[in-house]
C-alpha cells in the first residue's frame, strides 16, 4: 500500500512518525510520502515539504502568509496525484488538511483523519467537510467520539498517542546530575519554559515568560528549544536574561524541572503525564484574539482541563500574563498542598487516556480497513 501523510507542526510530525512505524510493522510493503518533518523522514517517509514552511496559526498570521500557503497547497495537490496513494492520512492542521481531503476525494483517494482538528472548539461549521470528505476519523480525546457521533460522523478512539511517547521515554537513562552537566546548567532547581513550536507563539509568549525570572532567584529557567526554530531566534529575546536553551531533550528537561510554564497545546498534556506541575499560557495577536472571542465556545482551552472537564491547571490567556504567571508559579513551587492536588489529578488524567500501544492499534485498524477493501 502507498500512504501519503500531512502533518503541519512538531507534535504532528512525532505522532505521524510513530504511526508510520506501526503501519510498516503491519504492512511490510508500505510506501510513504509526506508533508511533515525530520521524524517522518526518519520513519521512512519521502519528504516533499518540511512543516517549518507550513506552521502557521491565527487568522491574521495566516493571511500574511497566504501566498506561501497557496503555493504549498498547489504543490501538495500535484504531488498527491503524482504519488497515487491508496490512502491520504491527515494529522490535525485543519486549515490545510480539510481542503486536501476534498481534493483527494475528487480523485477517488480514500481519506483518514488521525488526530482530529479542534472543530468542537471553534469551527463547527467545518464538520460538514469532514462528513463529506473523510472516510474514517481516528480521534485522540475521549470526548471527541460523542462530538462526532452527534454530527452523524463515525469516529473511533484507540487512546492518545502522547501516552506512547511518554511510555517510550526512559528518564533513568540520564540522571539529573548528568543532564545538568551535559547542558552546562547550574546546580539549582529548574523551571522549564515551553514557549511553543511556532515562531509566532515564541514571539508572543517567551517575552512574557522571561519577565518573571528575577522574582525567582533560587531557580534557573531553561527553554525547551523547538526543533524547527534555530537558537538565534530565541537569543533575540534573551538579552539581559540568564537563560539556557536545550534541544531534543524536552522530556528530560521536564522530569528534572520543579515546575513548568507551558504554551497551550500538546505540550500541556505531555507535561502533566510526566508529573510536572504546570501553568498554561496562550497569547495571539490582538485582532486574532478579538475575532476568536466570537467563535470559540469551550469552557477550557488546555488539553488537561478539557479532558478532565475541570480546572486542574491554571489557564492564563492574552493579557497581564507575566503578573499572573508570577503568582501561579509561586504557588506551584512553594504551596505543597496545591502541588499535591494537581499531581493527583494528573494520575486521574493518565487513567482516563488509557493504555499505551495507541499507534499500533490505529495502524492495525487502518490495515484492516484498507485490506478489507481490496478483498
Amino acid at each position: 500500500m502507498k500512504y501519503y501523510l500531512i502533518a503541519g507542526e512538531a507534535s504532528g510530525d512525532m505522532h505521524a512518525a510513530n504511526l508510520m512505524k506501526a503501519i510498516g510493522r503491519n504492512d511490510p510493503e508500505a510506501e510513504f510520502r509526506c508533508f511533515g518533518g525530520d521524524l517522518m523522514k526518519a520513519a521512512g517517509g519521502s519528504l516533499s515539504v518540511h512543516y517549518r514552511d507550513m506552521a502557521l496559526m491565527g487568522g491574521i498570521e495566516v493571511l500574511k502568509k497566504y501566498p506561501v500557503i497557496r503555493k504549498n497547497k498547489r504543490f501538495c495537490k500535484k504531488d498527491l496525484i503524482a504519488f497515487k496513494p491508496d490512502v491520504l492520512i491527515l494529522v490535525d492542521y485543519s486549515g490545510f488538511n480539510l481542503p486536501m481531503a476534498g481534493y483527494a476525494k475528487k480523485y477517488g483517494i480514500r481519506v483518514f483523519y488521525y488526530i482530529s482538528p479542534k472543530l468542537w472548539a471553534w469551527a463547527k461549521w467545518r464538520v460538514r467537510k469532514v462528513r463529506r470528505y473523510v472516510d474514517q476519523m481516528f480521534v485522540i480525546l475521549p470526548f471527541e467520539v460523542n462530538f462526532y457521533r452527534d454530527q452523524k460522523i463515525a469516529a473511533e478512539y484507540y487512546g492518545n498517542p502522547v501516552i506512547d511517547s511518554i511510555e517510550a521515554f526512559k528518564p533513568e537513562a540520564l540522571s539529573c546530575n548528568d543532564f545538568i552537566a551535559g547542558n552546562n546548567l547550574k546546580d539549582m532547581p529548574i523551571v522549564a519554559l515551553l514557549a511553543g513550536s511556532r515562531k509566532q507563539e515564541i514571539n508572543n509568549l517567551l517575552p512574557e515568560m522571561l519577565k518573571v525570572i528575577m522574582d525567582f532567584p533560587g531557580h534557573q529557567f531553561v527553554i525547551a528549544g523547538a526543533p524547527s526554530v534555530p537558537p538565534e531566534y530565541y537569543r533575540q529575546y534573551l538579552t539581559g536574561h540568564d537563560v539556557n536553551i536545550v534541544y531534543d531533550q524536552t522530556y528530560q528537561l521536564l522530569v528534572n524541572a520543579s515546575a513548568a510554564v507551558v504554551t497551550s497545546g500538546t505540550a500541556t498534556l505531555e507535561t502533566a503525564l510526566l508529573g510536572v506541575p504546570e501553568v498554561v499560557v496562550y497569547k495571539t495577536s490582538p485582532v486574532t484574539f478579538f475575532i476568536g472571542r466570537f467563535f470559540v465556545r469551550v469552557k477550557y482551552f488546555s488539553l488537561v482541563n478539557l479532558i478532565l472537564d475541570a480546572e486542574v491547571v491554571k489557564e492564563l490567556l492574552q493579557y497581564n500574563l507575566a503578573t499572573v504567571i508570577r503568582t501561579e508559579l509561586d504557588r506551584l513551587l512553594h504551596d505543597q498542598a496545591y502541588r499535591s492536588k494537581m499531581l493527583q489529578q494528573f494520575t486521574l488524567l493518565r487513567e482516563t487516556l488509557g493504555d499505551a500501544g495507541v499507534s499500533e492499534r490505529v495502524a492495525k485498524r487502518i490495515h484492516d480497513i484498507l485490506y478489507r477493501r481490496e478483498e
